[in-house]
Parts: C-alpha cells; structure tokens; sequence
C-alpha cells in the first residue's frame, strides 16, 4: 500500500509541484492549503508523512504541530534561518527534518523516503 503524504503550503503552485513529484514516484498525495486543513484532513487521512510550509497565513504552525501526535512532520522553508531558529523549530517531537525551498527534486525524494520507508 502506497505511503500518504500530506503536503501543506498555501501557494498553489508549490502544493501541485511537490504533489506531481511524490505521485510520480509511487506516494498517494494528500493536499492542504494551510495549517487549520491540514489539522481537519489528518484525522481522516492519516498521512505518514506531513511537508508542511513554516510561514502560511491562519493558524500559526507551531499551534497546530503538537496536535498532530504520532506524525513525521518535515518542514518546508523558503526563508533562511539561523541554526538557533532550526533547533527552535526542531523542538517538536514529531519534527524530523527541516527542507530548504527551492529544493533539489532528488534530494526532496530521497528525504522522502528516508523519513517513511
């Protein structure tokens, strides 16, 4: 059965890129356009994986992360940060990795699969 991954990201055009690229290498694809519908599509999708941008209008991320107990949450940031806002950001058990926009599609699918088998 194939993995879900719940992509969060408020531009269009990065939820559709990121979503071609997973679907293309065998990932079901769940889409949320900011962090209130991420928090209401997990309860039903139950994603193993959740990309999730770190600056999106609405609900701030870091209210919604501790509710998503029990899921891999990889951020996805189009703003440098230091090391000390990483390790801030970090914090969150269920935080495991930290990409960097614009990625390398390669390295976005290896990431991708390190984190969900």
């Amino acid at each position: 059965m194939a993995k879900i991954i719940m992509i969060v990201d408020d531009e269009a055009d990065n939820r559709a890129t990121v979503k071609s690229i997973l679907e293309s290498n065998g990932y079901t694809v769940v889409l949320a356009i900011n962090a209130d519908d991420a928090l209401k599509k997990w309860t039903t999708k139950k994603p193993d994986l959740i990309l999730m941008d770190i600056m999106m209008p609405g609900t701030p991320v870091r209210d919604i992360v501790p509710k998503l107990k029990g899921t891999k949450i990889a951020y996805l940031s189009v703003v440098r940060t230091s090391e000390a806002e990483k390790e801030d950001l970090m914090k969150s058990s269920n935080i495991v990795d930290f990409i960097q926009k614009p990625f390398d599609i390669d390295k976005l699918v290896s990431k991708v699969k390190k984190l969900v088998g």
